[in-house]
This record gives structure tokens, sequence and C-alpha cells, in this order.
């Protein structure tokens, strides 16, 4: 998912393919106002190549969270009230590719695209989007408030079951966290030798 325009805010699954036989990884990133440098990999405990499965993303004013078969695999939560800023008012966009990152992707960028095993394909079922349409007409703020709960209509996912995670997912996320992540830009001292502060807030809500 991704807004327009220099400061765009942008949520990204990204399949990092390998060597063969080697696991797929999936990435995640989150960029907020152009900037980007949030990236978290995990081996999933499936082969996402062998069949179809539901890859999903919660946005609302209080937190973004992935989803991999209804199990979340990441959150990002609002934290405005430390000065960090969050993702809540830019009209985002669904895309989807097919690109070539062998330059850093896999193990570093030192495996690099097989171009014989051309053409490359991705195949989707069941894409559905359920959320609020926003007008480029209508102002950023307006459009935000068009699209939360008020009085006389209202949206799921800005109703107070969606503001958080419930006990099981927290305690699935932990398990995740535990059993399949291979990379946390929170924890990349060499890229970051401060902490970066919404990793230091995240810390210590689990």
């Amino acid at each position: 998912m991704s807004s327009e325009g220099p400061n765009h805010n942008e949520f990204d699954f990204e399949f990092l393919g390998n060597t063969t036989g080697e696991p797929y990884l999936v990435q995640t990133n989150v960029f907020v106002n152009g900037v980007g440098n949030k990236e978290q990999r995990l081996n999933l405990w499936f082969d996402p190549t062998k069949d179809f499965h539901s890859y999903s993303l919660l946005w609302n004013q209080r937190q973004v969270v992935f989803l991999v078969d209804e199990t979340p695999i990441r959150l990002h939560t609002n934290m405005e009230n430390k000065g960090i800023p969050f993702p809540k008012d830019q009209a985002m966009g669904v895309y989807s590719s097919i690109w070539n990152a062998d330059d850093w992707a896999t193990q570093g960028g030192r495996v690099k695209t097989e171009w014989s095993h051309a053409p490359f394909v991705a195949s989707y079922k069941g894409f559905e989007i359920d959320a609020c349409e926003c007008p480029v007409s209508v102002a950023a703020a307006d459009n935000a408030k068009k699209c939360s709960s008020s009085g006389e209509k209202r949206f799921w996912w800005d109703e107070p079951a969606s503001s958080e995670l419930n006990t099981h997912q927290s305690h699935q996320l932990l398990w995740v966290k535990a059993n399949h992540m291979v990379y946390d830009y929170c924890s990349d001292a060499a890229r970051f030798p401060a902490t970066p502060p919404e990793c230091l807030h995240h810390s210590h809500r689990h």
C-alpha cells in the first residue's frame, strides 16, 4: 500500500527469493512521510510458492497490523503522543509487482537473479479491499474524518475491537518474533547506533 508524493506513506510485503532449496523470506517495511528503513524479515512456517495464503493489512488511526493467514507478524503502533509520526491522513492505493532486487535482497546481494528461469509469475486470488474511498478532490483531514466512526456511521476498523491486538493475537505475534524473525531493524546497531525511538517504546509493550 502506498500514498503518492515525496512524503508518501507505504506498507510493504516483499517476498525475497533465495538460492534453490533455501526458504523464501518475507520482508515488511513501513514508510512514514517518505522515510522507510524499518525492515523486518521472517521465515514463514510454510513454503509460500506451494499454495495460496492470506496476506493482509489492517490500518486504522491506532495501528498498522501485518497478518499472514490471520496471524499478526508485525505491529506498528500509533505513538504520536511520543512525538513519532504515524501514517494517518494520506489516502493509499494498493499495488503489486515483481521486481529485481538482486543488488541486495538475497544474501546481501551475493545471489543474483537467474534470468534463464523467466518468465516470473505471481498469481493472486481472493483479492479484497474493505475500506473507505477517499476522493482526491477532498482534503486529507476531511477524508480522515469521513472514514472514522461517528454517531451515524460505523466502520469496523475504527471500532474499539480493532484498536489493539487481543490477547490471543499478542501471543501469536510473540510466537512469530521468537520463532520466525531473522532480521529486525530495531536491533541492527550497525545501521542504527542509536535505537530508533519507536523501537524503544514498542519493546515496552511486550
